[in-house]
């Protein structure tokens, strides 16, 4: 046993609910960005300018999401070189053969990839063949044997919180929006959350508005303490910068967690907004705009997740457009504030508690 430890260790090889359900998923997220998020931001572009190129480029940008998350999984992993490099056709096989769940089947079998191609990087003499030979194996054999029905099951999962939304858009407005305001706020991620869930619809409206409940609300209520910088940073950046503020005073968290209990049904039931984008979008909120962006995306061109569901693109009218700008921006800068004022009446939030 005190071998097998030492082994691990010099590996580096943690098995700990931080470095697989925090460090690895949030990495996750990263690859997303950088290519399927972004690729959707480009081609729906040049798909309503008329540029060719840009289209292309998001495209090509979006094919090999796969191998994006997994190659960032195993950075954040720490896998050696030769590791990390072979992750990339384990990342394309798990996405390909996840389908809609791709992005949770990559996350699995990435992890388990890269932890056995780092047990054996740089132990034999002929690692340029073993590492990614190992490597490449065991993922894309996972692939093979695990993706699909993992794949089954996020879709299946994703599929009945959509169904439940459209069914009772009050209530489920309201967990989604809290819920995932909630994820975005705490250091996990919301976003690959969302993407492996594959939540668009109203659903992702209902997240997408709980995020900005957290982030325009966190920033817009600490202004007092925060300024200029605390605005931006917290407004297109994270409300997370607010976590050990959070630990420290729990009850700075209510504002935010009840303004997107407003917001959320207002979203799925008053404006009917959904989020047809990459279903990371959904989780993503004000954090450079890409909540909205993935709305606009998703009246446009609606993603292959919501097509699925049978989304359709719309040409978006002045009442959409005003939900969008309410439900982002305005209802939270203004209902979170006053939430928070009478917190602070009642004594439960005193001056300071916000300071990042």
């Amino acid at each position: 046993m005190d071998n097998l430890k030492a082994f691990l260790e010099r590996k580096n090889i943690v098995f700990s609910a931080k470095r697989y359900g925090i460090d690895a998923l949030g990495a996750m997220a990263q690859g997303l960005f950088c290519s399927l998020l972004i690729g959707t931001i480009l081609k729906t572009l040049g798909q309503q300018t008329g540029w060719a190129l840009l289209t292309d480029i998001g495209t090509y940008a979006m094919s090999v999401s796969g191998p994006a998350m997994a190659v960032a999984i195993g950075h954040a992993l720490k896998a050696d070189p030769m590791v990390l490099f072979s992750l990339a056709a384990v990342g394309w096989a798990a996405n390909a053969e996840g389908g809609a769940g791709g992005p949770l089947a990559v996350l699995v079998i990435a992890i388990i990839a890269a932890e056995c191609g780092k047990a054996v990087s740089k132990e034999t003499k002929v690692d340029i063949i073993v590492t990614p030979a190992v490597t490449i194996f065991i993922g894309v054999a996972l692939a093979k044997l695990l993706a699909p029905p993992i794949g089954t099951a996020a879709g299946s999962f994703g599929l009945l919180i959509d169904r439940a939304t459209k069914l009772q858009p009050f209530w489920m407005g309201i967990a989604v929006s809290v819920l995932v305001g909630i994820a975005l706020t705490l250091p996990i991620s919301s976003a690959a959350i969302c993407s492996v869930l594959g939540l668009t619809g109203l659903a992702g409206g209902a997240a997408v508005a709980g995020c900005c409940a957290q982030m325009v609300g966190f920033a817009v209520m600490s202004f007092r303490e925060n300024k200029w910088g605390g605005l931006v940073s917290q407004g297109i950046g994270t409300s997370m910068l607010q976590m050990a503020n959070i630990v420290k005073n729990p009850r700075i968290w209510i504002a935010p967690i009840v303004t997107s209990a407003v917001t959320g049904p207002l979203a799925t039931c008053l404006f009917h907004l959904e989020m047809n984008g990459a279903p990371i979008n959904s989780g993503m909120g004000t954090c450079g705009f890409c909540g909205q962006i993935g709305i606009w995306t998703g009246w446009m061109a609606p993603g292959e997740a919501a097509l699925a569901k049978g989304a359709a693109a719309i040409t978006p009218t002045a009442f959409d457009w005003t939900g969008l700008v309410l439900i982002c921006f305005v209802l939270p800068a203004v209902i979170c504030p006053l939430i928070n004022q009478v917190c602070r009446r009642l004594g439960w939030v005193k001056d300071g508690d916000l300071k990042i």
